[in-house]
């Protein structure tokens, strides 16, 4: 349990708030000075000089806070959507990013609304203008307009982090490549903004899309388990045009989702030297109430499950979407950063993990958020 004092104190006050007795993953403990929403002091022990305002008492591990960069959070749609305090700062996550939920025509509505959330929310434009109000938004070619998307670009520049392009078959219908290429034109047009891009079944087929991608675009949905995917079936070897994506710069993201995450592509991509980038859920209200998602601690569980280890683990979920998406002050516990930490415990207790594909493993290892800080200011998670 976080245990939060709070000091009244006349006089100046030093720090907003101090974080005492944070433990990293090497063992160390740290306090850390937090002023105006940003880390101001990060010491083996800062002094109690009866100036700080509050002080919370860690005693579990700290990381730099959640970064989930691939949800569905725009609680006004039908098809996909939720509720970002609920996928958020109740989960331990301190900021999420929007996949593409929302297009030029309703982007407005969805940053009025995000405004409103403790978690840090932002944005990436759908190529398509309303967004995935329906299955799909790129069949038809008349919805992606350029100059709507810069309009956007330039009207929220804070909030939109990128944009975003679903290629698989139910979603361009017969239009084939042309969205992505369209995407990449307006990409261009727009000082190289992060593109991200959604996979799935083919056509168009994966080697024609990654052909198109360049250094710093985001692959997500990596380790899916479709026959448009990154392994050949019967071999269980990684397509050689895969590791040509990764050696030129292509990201990969998890975006595990309802559909998209599979126990044996993940682990043969593993064992044959390929780990995804980032780590995220695409979660939306389906998946994180019935599954097999739930949360982004179940995801980096699965991932830990394949072998990847703790450390990089909690990299691909702060300091990598941070830069890939070039949030420059998240990420990172470092002065002059924002104040955002997610507080975790590890338990060990067994798990039934499920990937998109109903395969199931046990794990005997939990991560388990216990408190996020977000802008300098503490709340406890729900799960």
């Amino acid at each position: 349990m976080v245990e939060v004092q709070i000091y009244r104190k006349v006089g100046v006050v030093m720090f907003d708030l101090v974080i005492r007795n944070a433990r990293t993953l090497t063992g160390e403990t740290m306090d850390i000075g937090i002023n105006d929403g940003k880390i101001q002091k990060i010491a083996t022990s800062i002094p109690e000089k009866g100036k700080t305002e509050q002080t919370l008492q860690a005693g579990h591990y700290l990381s730099a806070g959640w970064i989930d960069d691939h949800v569905h959070c725009f609680e006004e749609m039908t098809l996909y959507y939720d509720y970002p305090d609920q996928i958020g700062v109740s989960k331990g996550v301190t900021t999420v990013i929007d996949a593409g939920t929302t297009g030029a025509e309703n982007i407005h509505q969805f940053y009025e609304r995000a405004k409103k959330a403790k978690t840090n929310v932002y944005a990436l434009l759908n190529i398509s203008k309303w967004g995935i109000v329906e299955q799909d938004e790129l069949a038809d070619l008349s919805k992606i307009q350029a100059n709507l998307v810069k309009e956007k670009l330039t009207e929220f520049p804070e909030f939109i982090v990128g944009i975003k392009a679903r290629m698989s078959k139910t979603v361009v219908g017969n239009n084939g490549l042309t969205p992505l290429e369209w995407a990449k034109k307006i990409q261009k047009e727009n000082h190289q903004i992060p593109l991200m891009v959604h996979i799935g079944s083919a056509p168009p087929h994966l080697e024609e899309i990654l052909q198109l991608l360049e250094k710093g675009d985001i692959l997500t949905h990596c380790f899916n388990g479709k026959d448009n995917g990154i392994m050949e079936k019967e071999t269980h070897q990684i397509k050689p045009f895969v590791k040509d994506a990764l050696a030129k710069g292509v990201i990969f993201d998890i975006g595990h989702g309802t559909d998209s995450f599979n126990f044996e592509v993940a682990k043969a991509a593993y064992d044959q030297g390929i780990k995804a980038d980032s780590i995220s859920t695409d979660i939306y209200i389906r998946n994180r109430k019935n599954g097999p998602v739930y949360d982004l601690a179940t995801t980096m569980e699965k991932l830990h499950f394949i072998g990847y280890s703790w450390s990089e683990i909690l990299e691909k979920v702060t300091c990598v979407p941070a830069e890939n998406f070039h949030l420059g002050t998240k990420g990172q516990i470092e002065v002059g950063f924002d104040a955002d930490f997610t507080i975790f415990e590890f338990v060990d207790q067994e798990k039934t993990i499920t990937d998109s594909n109903g395969q199931q493993q046990v794990i005997d290892q939990q991560i388990k958020p216990v408190s996020v800080v977000i802008g300098g200011k503490s709340y406890e998670c729900k799960l």
